[in-house]
């Protein structure tokens, strides 16, 4: 099958890309860019912007299923940028579709999309977890616009649905760790609130595999199309636990200390002003989304997902961690 992928150069469309290429699909990757990495794979790579519709719709021809993964994510930047990829980016995305007869499409979406300020979350489902409002990110806010786009356009010509998958990690990653490692060693990295409250990730293989499984079930009239699922290990634990662990198993130090939620939210707003007064290019440390996110108890079921494509994580946090550690310890292999 010829599959279109957005965003097949970073951390899961890589995967995404790898995996269909091992199922014996014929894949080809929308980026901004180049990216050596797909080459070994054999994915086409065509070059282009989420935001040209006439680039994003010729893209889609001759496919006949999109795993749409590229967006502009993190905590920082004019809504304006956000607005562009995400919602324009999505809505041109459904209208290659429409344009060429596509008849599926896997939407990546997240669970910031139902973040609701410091309200936690304990085992939710899609069903159960209502939209998030009053949002303090232009992620957040763009993503749920783009995936009510996606989950309104399931219909007998179109399959859609919609994998949230909470905090992805694993060898390849070149953000979040990478981060999370340069701060800790500088000695600049604190939990919010004491980092007690639980949440849940996913490794990398996982969140990939997730997509797989709802490719697999997706047509139209199915159980999982034009619906939105949680995606993670099913592993729910403190943030500080497994912060900590992704710090070992990357060889950097732990972190203890922490900031008071009040003090967090405090700078947050103070960088706010700050970094647009300043025209600061970077992102700041803080900012009152994160600080929200950092310090809340976010975890959610799996059993609508297990229920509707059968979607059972196959490699446990132990064992991630264990495939993280060989990776930092032997780059040349990931």
């Amino acid at each position: 099958m010829k599959i279109l992928v957005t965003g097949g150069g970073g951390f899961l469309g890589h995967a995404l890309c790898k995996g269909l290429i091992e199922q014996g699909h014929d894949v080809a990757s929308y980026n901004r860019g180049h990216y050596r990495t797909l080459e070994p794979l054999g994915v086409r790579q065509i070059q282009g912007d989420l935001a040209n519709r006439d680039a994003m719709v010729a893209a889609c021809a001759g496919m006949e299923a999109v795993f749409h993964n590229a967006a502009k994510a993190g905590a920082w930047g004019s809504y304006e940028s956000y607005h562009l990829a995400n919602v324009v980016g999505t809505d041109n995305v459904l209208a290659g579709c429409r344009a060429h007869g596509i008849g599926r499409l896997v939407y990546t979406s997240t669970p910031s999309v139902t973040h609701r300020a410091t309200h936690p979350v304990e085992g939710g489902t899609a069903d159960t977890v209502p939209y998030g409002e009053g949002f303090k990110a232009p992620y957040a806010t763009t993503k749920t616009i783009a995936e009510k786009a996606v989950l309104a356009a399931n219909g007998p010509d179109l399959a859609t649905v919609a994998l949230r998958p909470r905090l992805i990690w694993g060898p390849g990653d070149q953000q979040l760790l990478p981060r999370l490692a340069s701060r800790a060693k500088a000695g600049r990295l604190r939990f919010v609130g004491g980092g007690h409250n639980v949440i849940d990730t996913t490794y990398i293989d996982n969140a990939a595999q997730a997509h797989f499984d709802a490719f697999a079930h997706l047509a139209p009239g199915a159980a999982c199309a034009g619906r939105a699922y949680f995606i993670s290990n099913g592993e729910p634990k403190p943030v500080r636990e497994i912060v900590n662990a992704l710090l070992r198993a990357a060889g950097a130090p732990t972190v203890d200390k922490s900031l008071p939620f009040g003090v967090a939210y405090a700078i947050g707003a103070v960088c706010e002003t700050l970094w647009p007064l300043l025209r600061l290019k970077d992102e700041p440390p803080l900012t009152r989304f994160l600080a929200e996110q950092l310090s809340t108890t976010h975890w959610y079921s799996m059993a609508p997902a297990t229920r509707d494509f059968g979607y059972v994580p196959r490699v446990t946090i132990e064992e991630g961690l264990k495939r993280l550690a060989a990776s930092y310890a032997d780059p040349g292999k990931v």
